[in-house]
């Protein structure tokens, strides 16, 4: 009885691995599965002023140089996956710093990743820099020698800082501001 075991258990241990071989070279063969990946034309950042204690977000254009502070922030590429994918923004900027010699001196080239700031950051002495996200439109005007990805003329038509609000229904509701109490 105890031979017949052996027979049956070794013979289920071959077609397991038989099963496992398989799938192996089926997994080999369809490759890793890649989201994709889609180009934006505007980086937006957050920037820390640490003497006044200011937060002030700003729009970049892919390859537009901009300066906040003593700091000049220059992407060149910002990516983001679709929305039925898991959200991964990413960066890749160049920062330069102008010091009082009027100089300027390259302190960031890298990856910004807007999920994780505190640890892609620029962090100076007197200003931080981090990546919040990639956009399609702006509503901050392309320079004129722009030359990246294709700007979204529909990606801020519902933006009211674009120009444009959308239009509310008869049934809609309107935020109102709260009484005083």
């Amino acid at each position: 009885m105890q031979a017949a075991r052996k027979r049956v258990f070794a013979g289920a241990g071959s077609l397991g691995r038989t099963v496992l071989a398989g799938c192996a070279v089926a997994a080999v063969l369809a490759g890793p599965a890649r989201a994709e990946i889609i180009q934006n034309p505007v980086a937006e950042f957050s920037g820390l002023d640490k003497i006044t204690g200011r937060i002030i977000s700003f729009d970049v254009y892919i390859g537009e140089t901009v300066q906040f502070g003593a700091l000049q922030v220059t992407p060149r590429e910002c990516n983001t996956r679709p929305q039925t994918e898991t959200p991964k923004t990413t960066a890749f900027v160049e920062v330069d710093e102008i010091t009082l010699n009027n100089e300027v001196r390259r302190i960031f080239t890298g990856w910004m990743f807007a999920a994780s700031p505190g640890l892609h950051a620029v962090e100076h002495p007197v200003y931080d820099v981090w990546l919040t996200n990639c956009k399609q439109a702006s509503s901050v005007a392309p320079p004129d020698d722009y030359s990246g990805p294709p700007i979204s003329a529909e990606a801020g038509a519902g933006d009211p800082l674009a120009g444009t609000a959308p239009e509310l229904g008869a049934d809609a509701i309107t935020p109102r501001r709260k009484p005083p109490l």
